[in-house]
């Protein structure tokens, strides 16, 4: 009778075993990516986070200890933080609008067939594939009025005096940054619009042309519909990356003259690496992540609204 409720046994729970190995076989075969990526991005993550609670500063040996929201404190009556918020926003709107608006304009252009259009193609890309760091310093030789032919350009042209330093003078500096940041990332708007616009079935525009619909008619319509989704990821993601992105000022102006193009991602650089206080820069750095997050989290709800009402 034991040895029958053994081996009953044993049935019974052979299926589970066995169906507890099936459903835990794909996150073996993922548990090597997954600790990767945990061990890649979540461990710094929370080290950053922690941080902003500590006081860490490279050449002081007795730091290192829990102030908790001292760093906060100290922030919200940061007068250069707030400047440098501001600046953010002018940055990040500027250099979205102008690349998504130059880079919808070139993936139109694009879209149609014409002699060498593969060859333009790859010479519109290109300064996507230009490191950041020596785009910087070219646009800050092209701005400068002894080596550069930019100031002189302007002068002819009546934008400006006298052919200056756009780049030292406090009312236009951060027109520098942003001019070279429009030419290094219009190409990532123009391959993933011009990608998208070749999705859209050409049987569409060839029934609305027999209807009498003109471009803007169509365009409306056809074109601008099928983009929607591809423009709100792309705007998304570009907003959060230039809002990150301190190189090009960081190169090409330092955050200078006089903070005028100081924003929050070189701010956090000038604390980390030239003021060496780690703790206040994680601090400043968490306030950009949370400010970024719930942009994201408003995009998304926005067009998941958008989305339901179709």
């Amino acid at each position: 009778m034991s040895l029958t409720g053994t081996i009953n046994g044993n049935r019974t729970s052979t299926p589970f075993v066995k169906r507890l190995a099936d459903a835990s076989e794909p996150y073996l075969y993922s548990a090597p990516a997954l600790i990767l990526i945990i061990g890649v991005m979540m461990v710094p993550l929370v080290v950053g986070i922690s941080y902003a609670f500590r006081d860490i500063q490279l050449l002081n040996p007795f730091s290192g200890g829990f102030i908790g929201l001292d760093h906060f404190r100290a922030l919200s009556e940061d007068a250069a933080f707030y400047r440098a918020l501001k600046n953010t926003l002018w940055w990040t709107g500027a250099s979205v609008f102008l690349q998504f608006f130059l880079g919808l304009i070139l993936a139109l252009l694009l879209d149609k067939p014409f002699w060498g259009r593969g060859l333009v193609q790859a010479l519109v890309f290109l300064p996507w594939a230009v490191p950041s760091f020596l785009a910087g310093l070219n646009w800050a030789w092209l701005f400068n009025p002894v080596i550069g032919p930019l100031p002189h350009w302007f002068f002819a042209m009546g934008l400006m005096d006298q052919p200056g330093n756009l780049l030292s003078d406090p009312r236009l500096a951060m027109w520098g940054p942003i001019i070279a940041n429009v030419w290094w990332g219009i190409p990532f708007f123009a391959i993933t619009l011009l990608a998208a616009l070749q999705s859209i079935p050409r049987d569409l525009y060839e029934a609305a042309s027999i209807d009498g619909a003109s471009w803007f008619q169509r365009f409306f319509s056809i074109t601008l519909p099928f983009l929607a989704p591809t423009i709100a990821i792309t705007v998304l993601l570009r907003t959060v990356w230039i809002s990150n992105f301190a190189d090009l000022i960081v190169v090409m102006t330092g955050g200078g003259p006089a903070d005028r193009t100081q924003i929050v991602a070189s701010y956090i650089f000038t604390q980390a690496f030239k003021r060496l206080d780690f703790g206040y820069a994680s601090a400043i750095a968490l306030v950009l992540l949370v400010l970024l997050l719930a942009y994201s989290m408003l995009i998304i709800l926005l067009r998941q609204s958008l989305l339901s009402k179709d």
